[in-house]
């Protein structure tokens, strides 16, 4: 697989977890969202299924592996990393989601 079409396949598979929410994949949320409470929380998962605002400087790669955004006067970031299918490892190959599990966290800003 080419550097490209294996960007644009890790785009696509980041795309559709994203989209779909928390029933798919790994969700993720940091001490501090979770502590802004379950209204907070509901409206940073929903902007992170929404979130289409990638740049260049957001998106270099083009993978769609990362967002960031405003709620209730906070800076939240949301951020994919990928693992092998038991969680010890980063994984070979993102662009295969037969040895990848992605995981998605949620952060507000000051935590990154």
């Amino acid at each position: 697989m080419t550097t490209l079409s294996s960007a644009n396949r890790i785009r696509d598979l980041n795309d559709a977890m994203r989209k779909a929410g928390i029933s798919s994949g790994k969700w993720m949320m940091t001490a501090g969202v979770m502590a802004q409470g379950p209204d907070f929380m509901l409206l940073a998962t929903r902007a992170v299924q929404t979130f289409s605002d990638f740049s260049e400087d957001n998106d270099p790669y083009g993978e769609h592996d990362f967002g960031a955004f405003d709620i209730a006067g906070k800076r939240v970031f949301w951020k994919i990393d990928y693992y092998d299918r038991d969680l010890r490892y980063g994984s070979e190959d993102p662009a295969d989601p037969d040895v990848t599990t992605r995981v998605l966290t949620i952060m507000l800003a000051s935590e990154y």
